[in-house]
């Protein structure tokens, strides 16, 4: 079984390496700066005793007040995983960093964000509709969707 590491105590390491990129951390997880996002997933990524390899899962959220995007990592050699999120407050163009150049797999995940919430992933390679058609109006996953 894997075994989930503190947002807290790894949000410790990631503040001296990336001070003020951590907004908020507790046991389950840990909200990092939007535009600290890609950094911080790289650290995360390469760092040795983390060595988080894998990505399980990226999906969102619609708080009305902002967005919030979070992605499962796991490391397979250590058998640990960590819940990293980041937030958009621009409703009108919600944007985080890419990860599909560290994770492959975030490719169809942040394209299906993008078509239901709207959330441009900045440096994605194909960012274009998954699941509707060219020309849909709106994202129906927004909770102002009418």
């Amino acid at each position: 079984m894997t075994v989930a590491l503190s947002g807290k105590e790894v949000a410790s390491k990631i503040e001296e390496k990336f001070s003020g990129s951590v907004v908020e951390s507790t046991p389950e997880n840990l909200v990092v700066k939007s535009d600290q996002l890609l950094d911080v997933a790289r650290f995360l990524k390469e760092t040795g005793g983390l060595d988080f390899d894998y990505l399980n899962f990226v999906t969102a959220v619609d708080y009305y007040d902002h967005f919030e995007v979070a992605y499962l990592l796991s490391s397979l050699e250590h058998n640990h995983s960590l819940m990293v999120k980041a937030r958009c407050y621009d409703r009108e163009n919600p944007a985080l960093p890419s990860v599909t150049g560290l994770w492959q797999g975030a490719d169809f995940q942040e394209r299906e964000i993008y078509d239901l919430f709207g959330i441009n992933f900045e440096g994605h390679p194909s960012m274009k509709r998954i699941f509707l058609w060219d020309g849909f109006e709106g994202h129906p996953l927004r909770k102002d969707y009418i």
